[in-house]
């Protein structure tokens, strides 16, 4: 928070004085911390939760930049602030962030998540105006935090909005950012591949097609004549392996209004494909932005998350399903409660 300059103490009565100070420490705190919260009656888009073997701890976070504790997955503490962004950055004093996701490598904690500027403006694109948005990736000692900034001030251009960025090591060892660009500007959102540093501190190259929303054959909406056409939404990217070392990626696309979640895999194996869809969606409708751990005690879970409208406002719930990798393909066996 920036020093109050040029304020006439003199002025200021006890009460006032008091409130000022009130504010500031309120500020500097963070959000007020809970405890022994059910997970769903968490608020939270996007959830996503590293089992981190070396404090057997659930770290879980999302989109607003918070994050959540819990020892079993049924009892949950927070939220706590955990990035430390750079106000000079292209990111602006106060950025959105959206989807963030954890990750352990080589010794270090990643948070891989989407920051916005609103106050920047990049494009105009059928009336809709882009704001400046951008998967990016911040580093810290600690699964907690704080994460703050590494190298590279930015990880893909400038002048095109991408979002969900999540992390994978292909098949030639090397470090890869997977994340959409959004639709809102190419009205056929895409899902693409961008090369990391090795210790991902910044990005290598430029981004490369993976495949297109309307790849797709089970999202559905209608076009301006009123016609059955594939969404042009692509949202939270997931990869995994299965049991028979099969390269899949969970994402997230809409049926209309129905916010649902497909599977696709790879024919090669590795991040290049191509990406053969499967026909149906794997979750039921309502649920999506998922992304798989395994549990303590050895079961693969599936974070997602759902939609309801309370009061006109539209809340979001994080849920867990258990699933089946053992086989050639991901199996969703049902919800799963802690």
């Amino acid at each position: 928070m920036k020093s109050v300059h040029r304020i006439s103490f003199q002025k200021l009565t006890l009460a006032p004085l008091f409130l000022l100070f009130a504010i500031v420490s309120h500020a500097q705190q963070g959000p007020t911390v809970r405890k022994d919260v059910p997970l769903d009656s968490i608020r939270l888009s996007d959830p996503f939760i590293l089992a981190d073997q070396e404090t057997q701890q659930y770290y879980m976070t999302g989109t607003g930049g918070m994050l959540w504790k819990s020892k079993d997955l049924k009892s949950w503490e927070g939220p706590y602030r955990v990035t430390e962004t750079d106000p000079d950055s292209w990111m602006g004093p106060r950025p959105m962030i959206w989807a963030a996701e954890l990750f352990n490598y080589q010794d270090k904690y990643y948070y891989f998540a989407t920051f916005t500027n609103r106050d920047v403006k990049i494009d105009t694109v059928a009336g809709n105006v882009i704001e400046r948005r951008a998967s990016h990736v911040l580093v810290s000692d600690e699964p907690a935090g704080p994460y703050i900034p590494m190298e590279d001030p930015t990880y893909l251009p400038a002048d095109k909005p991408t979002l969900d960025g999540t992390f994978w090591i292909d098949t030639d060892g090397k470090p890869y950012m997977v994340y959409c660009y959004e639709w809102l500007q190419n009205l056929n959102g895409t899902m693409e591949k961008i090369e990391l540093k090795p210790d991902l501190s910044g990005s290598v190259g430029v981004g490369k097609l993976l495949f297109k929303a309307s790849d797709s054959p089970w999202s559905r909406e209608k076009d301006a004549n009123g016609n059955d056409v594939p969404n042009k939404v692509t949202d939270g990217p997931f990869l995994f392996e299965t049991g028979s070392g099969r390269l899949g990626m969970i994402w997230t696309s809409w049926i209309y209004d129905t916010y649902v979640q497909g599977v696709v895999y790879s024919e090669s194996g590795t991040l290049d494909g191509p990406w053969i869809h499967e026909e149906e969606p794997i979750t039921p409708p309502n649920f999506g932005h998922g992304m798989l751990f395994t549990s303590f005690d050895n079961k693969t879970l599936m974070s997602v998350h759902s939609h309801k409208s309370v009061n006109g406002r539209t809340i979001r719930i994080p849920h867990l399903f258990e699933v089946d990798l053992t086989g050639d393909k991901l199996v969703v066996v049902g919800p799963y409660v802690p």
